[in-house]
């Protein structure tokens, strides 16, 4: 079984940051993706950005590439999504999630789920 715990959400201007944490334990697979997601009030829950555990790689929504950065740190077992120039629009709970797939970005291939962090950008 895996845990996700997400942390650092908030309430923020337009055109501040956040970092949210992810901080994964349990029995994760040999070699996995960590994915943020985004879901706003009735609206489907969207890919934010991902990196592939064991190499580093990562990769963007278009919504968020140049804003946002997606790291990882394996000795603390957390990844971080760092959220630069946040818009209004950014507002939505977001999860991190672990799925045994290279960097997909489709919220149903992911099989484990955090309880999620709530972001607020206000104008």
């Amino acid at each position: 079984q895996v845990q996700l715990v997400e942390s650092g959400g908030g309430l923020v201007q337009a055109g501040g940051s956040l970092r949210l944490s992810c901080t994964v334990s349990g029995r994760t697979f040999n070699t996995y993706t960590v994915g943020w997601f985004c879901q706003a009030p009735g609206k489907e829950r969207e890919f934010v950005a991902a990196v592939y555990w064991n190499f580093g790689h990562t990769r963007y929504s278009d919504s968020v590439k140049g804003r946002f950065i997606i790291s990882r740190d394996n000795a603390r077992n957390t990844v971080y999504l760092q959220m630069n120039s946040l818009k209004p629009e950014d507002t939505a709970v977001y999860y991190c999630a672990v799925t045994s797939k290279y960097m997909t970005t489709m919220h149903q291939d992911y099989s484990y789920w955090g309880q999620g962090t709530q972001v607020t950008v206000s104008s």
